[in-house]
């Protein structure tokens, strides 16, 4: 199956309104989207290298936007949806608890997760149900998206076709670290919290 999504972006990625699927990609990951942008930018990139640059900041800035969207989902919402939620389980407190230590750590934990393959989504939303203060939500949301997505672009312009043509061969096991890297991203979230 994901083999066949690869083939597909790959495909994808040459098309004229590529850019635009990149950033809905980028900013619905941030905000709802379990799919990482990496699916859509890393294909993008090896299909026209001369672009790397210019798909990373679109990456970056509509991975920022989306986080801030999922920031406000967390924030306006949460109230409605997700105190409840807590009551009815009689976890308020522990939530008071938990917010107050995230917002302890917040800018480690946004950065850590907007470095990693784990879902963003969550800690944007996080974010803003514990109301970590915005700005440092969004000057650590923009060095972190920034590093991994410059990173990506950086390690695909340089190596360009011997990449393409190691991923293609050994698609199974990077599959298999990424998810790994996952699991170990939900880890090291829970180490932190």
């Amino acid at each position: 199956m994901l083999r066949g999504l690869y083939d597909w972006t790959m495909n994808l990625a040459a098309h004229r309104h590529a850019r635009w699927g990149l950033a809905l990609v980028a900013f619905a990951e941030s905000s709802v989207f379990p799919i990482p942008p990496d699916v859509a930018l890393i294909p993008m990139i090896l299909a026209k290298r001369a672009m790397a640059w210019a798909y990373a900041l679109i990456c970056t800035i509509a991975s920022v936007i989306g986080g801030a969207a999922g920031y406000a989902i967390g924030f306006f919402f949460f109230a409605q949806v997700g105190e409840p939620i807590l009551a009815f389980y009689g976890y308020t407190d522990q939530f008071a608890n938990f917010a107050s230590r995230y917002n302890e750590h917040g800018v480690w934990i946004v950065l850590i997760a907007g470095l990693t393959p784990f879902p963003f989504k969550v800690i944007t939303i996080a974010s803003g149900a514990t109301a970590l203060n915005f700005f440092v939500f969004i000057a650590a949301s923009l060095a972190a998206r920034s590093a991994r997505f410059f990173a990506v672009a950086a390690l695909l312009w340089w190596f360009g076709e011997p990449i393409r043509s190691f991923i293609d061969r050994y698609f199974a096991i990077l599959s298999i670290l990424f998810v790994a890297a996952l699991i170990g991203g939900f880890l090291l979230i829970g180490f932190i919290l």
